[in-house]
């Protein structure tokens, strides 16, 4: 029987249950052999035009000519089912083959071209493209593309990928651009979902076009099929072929991303592909995330720096940034000359007030830490209400507070909430100002939760949720608490879909980041903690995963610069979100919560992670204890140079280091003291 369209391919199959065992088959029709992989009503098979694609011409900026071929023999040895073919092209003959086996639930395939008998091809690109049936879907790109960014599209349509499914729309990514390397869909089939995955073993490319270039990875809506690709090279988003997402606010074009071919070439690509039910809109993402941690295994804490060195060369930084000048005392958020004491986001000066407190069982120095500690709080008191909240921003020169911001301020509540709690256990502090100022805050923040009017613009405000529940517990306050839990109620409604994903963490963000995945990951985490009611941890476990996306799985090679200088591992660190995509020291913030997380699911590669996100991060300390925020990774950079985009890869910008970089670490390893851990 000749099977001519995916329809028949579906129909055999739309009868089997949700919960149906992976099944791989090779169909057999009158133009050869064709490969398809199926989970109950769930398919992913080759384009109707054939399994391998090549192109051999290069035009307006994107691959042209295409060829497509069939596979003429299959055959089957011990694990491996071998599908082969051939394309006479140009004078020569491209040898074709792709080896198959089933590993477990996932589908393992090792493509090989071989150009033999033909002259040197000087505008290749190969293709490696799997289809879903013609239904509705929304792609998933960790660290890229969140069901179609909607909200960075909304806000700054410029500065994001945007995806809608159009005719013809695309998103095509190097491979070192994701922190897990693989490209999804969440598929929605009458009141089902599965998400379908192509997972890649990344790899750079022989004879390219320009120096450092790699496959890519993506997505594409072709002839209303949607397609999950590899291609050896092409990129491009939002419609602009070549355009590679390298600025903050904007796109560079890449060279030609083409290959030249000489007689004898082989080349070989590794990928794996995946289909998992998945009952519950807006969850699908969530097991291939975990697949990714299984898969690469970023779990080994070998040639990572030691804690207590991290702990050190941070305490010796946070030293560094101390301003005592009379009733001035506090952490610079800058170095010198300029000076500021910001509390929250970049500046992170109530930190000290609770990590400080922890150090001595940490085996630091803590000689003249206790006036630290009570200095920076009690100055940090002085900082007015209005309407807004309170002033989070203290210039020192000017001497006026300024900078009120749901995200600043819920941090800072939240320092001063786990300050006064670490106290009232050690004795020897007087927090009665730390108190008041904490229940003002919490006052404000819950009367504004509490409006029936409030709808808070993103997830910003999931910042409240988990200083007011410390101070509900602190002060015996049930207001709170309700607050809270309306707070957490509401994004819940909003995020679980992931119609609108986490976004608005940071206040450089416009779109989905991590911060704000990791606000509600916070929020919902606390408020299981403080109920122990099971659907808390479910929505903890959801907001988890996506901040668990942007975590980087694998140690990603990198080519001659600053980061290669230091043999930089990026195993554990974190890409920041689809408008700034280099890499960061956040996740360690959060590793003890995922520690957590681990703990309270069993879990232990979350426990192992959290481990080699703390001490992986810690890898570009200088003999100062100093950072610099913004790591190459990829083809991205927002400082120096920004007009050659071929040479931002392996780049670091150093100079940037607001103190934010120092404090989340003596947050976490306080947070970690407290958990009786040491990563």
């Amino acid at each position: 029987m000749k099977i001519s369209c995916l329809a028949l391919f579906l129909a055999c199959f739309s009868f089997a249950p949700l919960g149906a065992s992976p099944r791989f088959e090779v169909v057999r029709d009158s133009a050869g052999f064709v490969p398809r992989w199926s989970c109950g009503q769930f398919v992913v098979t080759p384009p109707a035009e054939g399994l391998w694609s090549i192109a051999t011409a290069w035009r307006d900026g994107a691959p042209a000519e295409w060829r497509h071929v069939r596979a003429v023999t299959c055959e089957r040895t011990g694990e491996w089912t071998i599908l082969s073919g051939e394309l006479a092209c140009r004078g020569g003959r491209w040898l074709l083959r792709d080896a198959y086996r089933v590993e477990d639930d996932l589908l393992h395939c090792i493509r090989r071209y071989e150009w033999t008998e033909g002259p040197a091809l000087d505008s290749v690109t190969l293709g490696i493209r799997w289809q879903l049936p013609p239904c509705p879907v929304r792609p998933f790109l960790p660290g890229i593309l969140y069901y179609g960014n909607p909200s960075g599209a909304r806000n700054t349509p410029d500065n994001v990928v945007r995806y809608e499914g159009r005719a013809g729309e695309f998103a095509l990514f190097e491979e070192h651009r994701y922190p897990m390397p693989f490209a999804a869909f969440e598929i929605e089939c009458g009141e089902r979902c599965a998400a379908a995955s192509l997972f890649t073993l990344p790899s750079p490319l022989a004879d390219p076009r320009y120096a450092d270039h790699w496959w890519s990875l993506g997505v594409r809506q072709a002839d209303g099929h949607p397609e999950l690709l590899l291609l050896s090279g092409p990129i491009g988003y939002n419609g602009r072929a070549g355009a590679c997402k390298a600025l903050q606010k904007g796109s560079l074009q890449l060279p030609g991303q083409y290959l030249a071919v000489r007689p004898g070439t082989v080349i070989e690509k590794e990928f794996r592909l995946a289909i998992d039910p998945e009952p519950l809109r807006g969850a699908a993402f969530r097991r291939p995330v975990h697949r990714a941690l299984e898969l690469y295994a970023p779990f080994s804490c070998e040639g990572l720096p030691g804690f207590e060195e991290i702990v050190a060369a941070k305490c010796l930084m946070t030293r560094s940034r101390w301003i005592d000048e009379g009733p001035v005392a506090g952490f610079n958020m800058y170095p010198a000359p300029r000076r500021a004491i910001v509390m929250g986001w970049c500046g992170q000066a109530a930190a000290p007030g609770y990590f400080l407190q922890h150090l001595g069982a940490l085996g630091v120095d803590t000689v003249g830490m206790h006036a630290m500690v009570q200095r920076s709080l009690d100055f940090l008191t002085r900082a007015p209400f209005d309407g807004e909240g309170f002033r989070v921003r203290y210039d020192v020169a000017s001497q006026c507070w300024s900078s009120p911001d749901p995200v600043s301020m819920g941090q800072a509540m939240y320092n001063f909430a786990l300050a006064i709690r670490s106290a009232r256990r050690t004795g020897g502090y007087d927090t009665a100002r730390w108190e008041a100022f904490l229940r003002r805050a919490c006052d404000f923040a819950a009367r504004r939760v509490a409006d029936p009017a409030w709808h808070p613009r993103s997830t910003a405000e999931a910042f409240f949720i988990a200083p007011l529940l410390a101070a509900a517990e602190l002060f015996g306050c049930e207001r709170y608490a309700a607050a809270a839990a309306r707070a957490a109620d509401h994004y819940a409604a909003r995020h679980l879909s992931m119609d609108e994903p986490y976004w608005g963490g940071t206040l450089d963000a416009s779109g989905e980041d991590k911060e704000g995945a990791w606000a509600a990951f916070q929020g919902f985490l606390a408020l299981y903690e403080h109920t122990r009611d099971a659907e808390w941890l479910r929505r903890a476990q959801h907001a988890a995963d996506v901040c668990l996306s942007y975590t980087v799985v694998w140690d990603i090679p990198l080519p001659a610069g600053r980061l290669a200088d230091r043999g930089l591992r990026t195993r554990g660190w974190t890409s920041v979100s689809p408008q700034n995509q280099h890499l960061d020291v956040y996740g360690v913030l959060y590793a003890p919560e995922l520690y957590r997380l681990g703990t309270y699911t069993n879990d232990e590669n979350l426990q192992s992670l959290a481990r080699v996100m703390y001490r992986s991060c810690g890898q570009l300390i200088d003999p100062w204890g100093r950072q610099g925020e913004q790591i190459q990774q990829t083809n991205f950079a927002q400082r120096g140079d920004l007009s050659d985009v071929t040479q931002f890869r392996g780049g670091y910008a150093e100079g940037w280091t607001v103190f934010w970089i120092t404090a989340h670490f003596l947050h976490a390893a306080a947070k970690f003291d407290e958990m009786g851990v040491r990563p």
